[in-house]
């Protein structure tokens, strides 16, 4: 399996389109500070800032990469189809725990990637309707992506900014996520599951998958509940990753040593982020700060917090969700924590009504492409915009009351 946003190029084709805007977004932002737009000292501090991020991001894609080769995503959703006996909304169920707890332990981009494979196949083997599975897959990328600070890259930055740990981060946020995910799944249900389901609301259970090798299997998952607890402890999130990932690579490379290779290191997205982040603070030094300030206002309240997670879904739809959040959090004081935090959310679980509003959403429909699944675009995006408003909203309006 390929790594997140890695996907090889054919001798002789073009290259790939996210590999244009990768390359694109680097080039700008070098631009940016030779021609003196971004000063070299604010360039200096963002890339200090960002480094961490790039480890965790570098080695936590890797940890997952290796985890998917060892066979353990293929074992966890066929015996996850097998505990479902048949029925069809008890494979519903499973599928929106699957999916969540992926991209809550190993972040938002390696559900969209890694997971979106293993749904569309046991979607095949199952003899089932495939869109379902797929948009489970896309939905809960994004809105489930609020819980720790490794689920997702704008959490990271928001933990740092507030000053929480893993667990006062947790502590704040599981009442959000937990509203996320419920308005997810009811309307996954509603729109997707239950229309699709198969006439008598069963389905053929698969045969056991059985990993080729046991040793690495057993590896991987010892490697990810080493993340999981170090994370829970309050180690830094690239010691973390980068250990977790360091066992998996040893154990490999006794193993199996010819899956590893270069393309594993998920040089497009590290170099996407760090062009991105370049260009959105330069953008922001000129004019877009103003911009976000005006829509995001200055009050407080229950209407400034649902302002501000307005602000964050609108942003996010319109220019992704990443930049949507660097540009609000340069604007709201550090010590508005409720506000940061709904800007947070409206970035996280909002940017679902537009395919470009997050990069999960981009891979994933790229692994869909790749898979020639073909998921009704009109129908995905305007079921995407409904969950987009009522799920920022359920989120926006539980984190008011956890205060």
């Amino acid at each position: 399996m390929t790594a997140i946003g890695d996907a090889p190029t054919p001798t002789g084709r073009r290259p790939h389109p996210l590999d244009v805007i990768a390359v694109g977004l680097a080039l700008a932002g070098a631009a940016c500070v030779a021609t003196g737009l971004l000063p070299r000292a604010d360039a200096a501090a963002t890339l200090a800032r960002i480094l961490p991020l790039l480890i965790f991001l570098g080695t936590v894609v890797v940890l997952a990469e290796l985890t998917a080769a060892a066979g353990v995503f293929d074992v966890l959703a066929t015996r996850m189809a097998r505990a479902a006996r048949g029925r069809w909304p008890a494979l519903f169920a499973l599928c929106v725990g699957f999916a969540a707890l992926t991209t809550i332990v190993l972040n938002l981009d390696t559900t969209a990637v890694l997971l979106t494979p293993v749904m569309l196949a046991l979607a095949v083997t199952l003899r089932t309707a495939v869109a379902p599975l797929a948009v489970t897959t896309v939905w809960l990328a994004n809105t489930a992506s609020l819980l720790l600070p490794v689920s997702n890259l704008t959490n990271l930055l928001a933990s740092e900014r507030i000053g929480l740990d893993p667990l006062a981060y947790l502590s704040v946020m599981w009442l959000p996520q937990l509203a996320a995910i419920a308005v997810t799944t009811v309307l996954l249900w509603w729109f997707w599951w239950r229309r699709d389901q198969p006439p008598d609301g069963r389905f053929p259970p698969p045969p056991t998958h059985r990993p080729t090798d046991a040793v690495l299997y057993r590896t991987a998952i010892v490697a990810c509940l080493l993340f999981v607890a170090a994370i829970l402890v309050g180690a830094p999130v690239g010691l973390a990753s980068a250990v977790a990932t360091g066992l998996l690579l040893l154990g490999f490379a006794i193993r199996s040593p010819g899956t590893l290779r270069p393309a594993l290191l998920p040089w497009r997205l590290l170099v996407f982020v760090t062009g991105l982040f370049l260009v959105i603070q330069t953008i922001g030094v000129h004019g877009l700060n103003d911009l976000v300030a005006w829509l995001a206002g200055d009050e407080g309240g229950t209407s400034g917090v649902l302002r501000a997670g307005g602000t964050g879904a609108l942003l996010a739809n319109l220019v992704n969700n990443l930049p949507a959040y660097l540009a609000g959090e340069a604007v709201l004081p550090t010590g508005d924590r409720q506000r940061l935090l709904a800007l947070l959310v409206g970035t996280n679980v909002g940017p679902l009504a537009l395919p470009w509003a997050s990069l999960a959403t981009l891979l994933w429909l790229e692994r869909c492409r790749a898979a020639r699944v073909r998921v009704p675009l009109a129908r995905f995006l305007l079921t995407s915009t409904v969950l987009a408003v009522l799920g920022t909203l359920a989120a926006v309006g539980a984190l008011l009351l956890t205060g």
